[in-house]
């Protein structure tokens, strides 16, 4: 269960890491677009977990 655990925090800050990335390279000035990109990293993310690591 730790294991599981780890993969998940892991798995968060790589999410946060990506997201404040893209808005720092590509989106600093840009409030909608940055919302819009941010969503969609977050739910890219999601189907991802839910489709290929929530089962460890």
């Amino acid at each position: 269960m730790v294991g599981a655990r780890a993969i998940t925090v892991s798995y968060l800050i790589v999410m946060v890491a990506v997201v404040v990335g893209a808005d720092l390279l590509f989106f600093r000035h840009r409030v909608g677009e940055r919302l819009i990109a941010n969503v969609g990293i977050v739910l890219v993310f999601t189907v991802f977990y839910w489709a290929f690591l929530r089962h460890r």
